[in-house]
């Protein structure tokens, strides 16, 4: 069984969340990591510790699984060489040969280039300048590391001789559909496709191997950076959402304040960049985006996270029968507007607060 996680806004849908749980229940033998590289965040939580990865597979919380990073991901040794040491998973990750190398220099271009720094809202990890070096065929690859050299493997020999042996193998993508370079809110996209075809491509697993596409959708859409946000939460249009005015009254019981309507619902709701720790913003699940996501996704079913945030009465709920009767709606209005299950409901940070209605 081959699966692959990916995201269908604009990243930030908590999908570290669902792989670390996935990894727990489903016991993959491989866990993969695909997407740009280190630009992207996940936030994951084990024994009550709190893991802001940015290369290493957020299903390292399963300590029976083979960890793998595949040739597409771009690679920043003193970030991974860090990771390995936090997370403790030295004797068990690798690295393709092929992963091409982020550079002091890539970094450096990142954070002064004035377009992508103000504009697109760069992370400053080098991936968009690493990625135009790799197009033009003079980066360093990760076999020409000294440091990396005990970590190197060949990934899509690895993964596909699992997969010929009946092993289960989860691929891990990350960022979200709506970055994608091909398909996203372009100029305000990563620098690459970010695509549950591309996360195959970035393993090197043909398309016939996939079984499952699961797209991670948070129960509201949020954005960090700069970009279009057709749902964005405003003064003007909240009165058009009865439940965003229950939870903008809440946050202002709570004492939470800020500069607008969007500033103190970011702020009630905890929403920062995993990488850049900046205020995203808020806005209303947009239907529209995540159907059209789903469809280029190929989406078998669909993962649903945070849904205790706006329905707090769901917090920790693991049982679809003990949700709120408002809660079951929602996610019954998504199922039918997206066209696809879901099967995967997140109530809380710990891998083990969801609500899995798979077969």
């Amino acid at each position: 069984m081959v699966t692959i996680v990916v995201g269908g806004h604009f990243g930030d849908e908590g999908k570290g969340k669902v792989i670390s749980y996935l990894a727990l229940k489903d016991k993959p033998d491989i866990i993969a990591r695909a997407g740009v590289g280190p630009n992207a965040g996940h936030t994951v939580f084990k024994g009550g510790r709190k893991y802001g990865l940015r290369m290493i597979p957020c299903g390292f919380i399963n300590e029976d699984s083979r960890l793998l990073i595949g040739a597409g991901v771009l690679v920043d040794p003193e970030r991974f060489l860090k990771e390995v040491e936090i997370t403790g998973t030295g004797d068990r990750i690798a690295i393709d040969e092929r992963c091409a190398i982020i550079e002091k220099r890539h970094k450096e271009e990142d954070a002064t280039n004035e377009f992508l720094k103000k504009r697109v809202g760069t992370t400053g990890s080098g991936c968009g300048p690493a990625n135009a070096e790799r197009a033009h065929r003079t980066i360093r690859l990760a076999r020409e590391i000294p440091q990396l050299r005990e970590y190197l493997t060949d990934v899509p020999l690895e993964v596909n001789s699992a997969i010929d042996e009946g092993k289960d193998v989860l691929i891990e993508a990350s960022q979200g559909f709506w970055l994608s370079l091909f398909y996203g809110t372009y100029p305000y996209v990563t620098s690459k496709d970010t695509s549950a075809g591309m996360a195959a491509v970035d393993i090197g697993v043909g398309p016939t191997r996939i079984d499952d596409v699961v797209v991670i959708y948070k129960s509201y859409t949020t954005r960090v950076g700069e970009g279009p946000l057709n749902t964005l939460i405003t003064e003007e249009n909240i009165r058009k959402y009865p439940l965003w005015q229950e939870i903008l009254s809440e946050a202002k019981k709570k004492g939470f304040t800020g500069r607008g309507v969007n500033d103190i619902l970011a702020h009630y709701l905890g929403e920062r960049g995993t990488v850049t720790q900046r205020q995203r913003r808020i806005g209303s699940f947009d239907f529209e985006l995540a159907r059209y996501s789903a469809m280029v996704n190929g989406a078998t079913q669909m993962g649903i996270t945070c849904l205790d945030k706006i329905f707090p009465e769901c917090y920790r709920v693991r049982d679809y029968d003990d949700l709120s009767e408002r809660a079951k709606e929602y996610i019954g209005e998504i199922e039918r507007k997206v066209g696809v299950n879901a099967t995967l409901i997140s109530t809380g940070p710990e891998p083990e607060d969801m609500i899995d209605l798979r077969q």
